[in-house]
């Protein structure tokens, strides 16, 4: 079988309102991909930087794949979220990115953005905190039933990711 190993870090966070950030972040790729080591899934910390406009995570991620083919091709997913002084966490935004079917180092820029609601739900938002989340998590990255949300972008998730192919050539694999 061919092989993908992503070695890479999230770097951080930027353009979101407030500091003291932490990402959830996830790894799909379709049913003829078999991870070899490595984790699917993870959380950063929260960085609550006192004076920058970003957050940094340098957060590792190292995942080993098995395919059969390119079909399914792996695609990152994230979660952003604010924690505030008492310790209760809000949603800020969701993204996804394809991984790069190229081999070496890439930089990556992810977008998120977050569902809006009505505007009682907003004025809610305002004073309680919270807000609207999604009921199911794979929107994120199928684009079915994305098309029929209202959003509003919010920031971007900076990744440096590098990707080594191995055995493509081998068994007939172009990418």
């Amino acid at each position: 079988m061919a092989e993908v190993h992503v070695i890479g870090q999230i770097v951080g966070a930027s353009g979101f309102p407030d500091h003291s950030l932490f990402c959830k972040w996830g790894i799909h790729s379709g049913g003829g991909w078999k991870i070899l080591s490595g984790l699917r899934e993870g959380q950063t910390q929260v960085d609550n930087p006192q004076s920058q406009d970003a957050a940094y995570f340098a957060h590792p991620i190292d995942v080993h794949f098995a395919t059969k083919g390119i079909q399914g091709w792996p695609r990152m997913h994230f979660q952003v979220w604010h924690q505030d002084t008492f310790g209760r966490n809000e949603l800020y935004g969701y993204g996804f990115v394809h991984l790069p079917t190229s081999p070496g180092q890439h930089d990556i820029d992810c977008p998120t953005w977050r569902p809006t609601g009505t505007f009682m739900e907003s004025v809610s938002q305002f004073f309680l905190g919270g807000g609207p989340h999604l009921k199911n998590p794979d929107l994120i990255y199928s684009g079915a039933d994305r098309y029929k949300l209202q959003t509003i972008a919010m920031g971007k998730i900076h990744l440096r990711i590098g990707i080594i192919l191995r055995n493509f050539d081998k068994f007939g694999i172009e990418c």
